[in-house]
């Protein structure tokens, strides 16, 4: 049972997993840090004075009903730098990799598979067999010169 847990966890694809799943936080970390400390200051700066920054009060003057605007636009802007990181930085340049690769193999010519021993016996039998027949038919049909 732990055999297969250990080959399970060694297989390539878990390990590349992982480690997609760590750099994909701390970039998350990095992106979220962004959108924070840059993106949302100048969508604070486009909804007015507030602090509250971009969005609306269904209740004036009840603080728990600001639909906050703002952090959709943060939230959407964080989304689309990491997809673009992912895509650009992971995905394009493994979908270019795999389709060299997969050009490679095919423009690569199938090496031909040596006969077993018995088919060579019985194909070298059959050569032997035309080459005897062919030369006892032509033996019959010319007229033995006389010597």
């Amino acid at each position: 049972m732990l055999k297969g847990f250990k080959d399970f966890i060694l297989r390539g694809n878990v390990i590349e997993l992982s480690i997609a799943v760590v750099v994909g936080t701390a970039f998350t970390a990095l992106v979220t840090a962004f959108t924070t400390n840059i993106i949302n200051p100048i969508i604070a700066a486009a909804g007015g004075v507030e602090a509250q920054g971009l969005g609306f009060h269904i209740w004036p003057g009840n603080e728990k009903t600001f639909v906050n605007v703002g952090a959709v636009l943060t939230a959407f802007v964080t989304f689309l730098i990491t997809a673009a990181v992912v895509y650009f930085i992971f995905v394009a340049p493994m979908n270019r990799i795999n389709r060299m690769v997969k050009n490679r193999l095919a423009t690569a010519e199938p090496e031909e598979k040596p006969l077993p021993a018995d088919t060579a016996l019985l194909a070298e039998i059959r050569d032997l067999l035309t080459v005897v027949a062919g030369a006892s038919r032509d033996s019959r049909d010319v007229p033995a010169e006389p010597r």
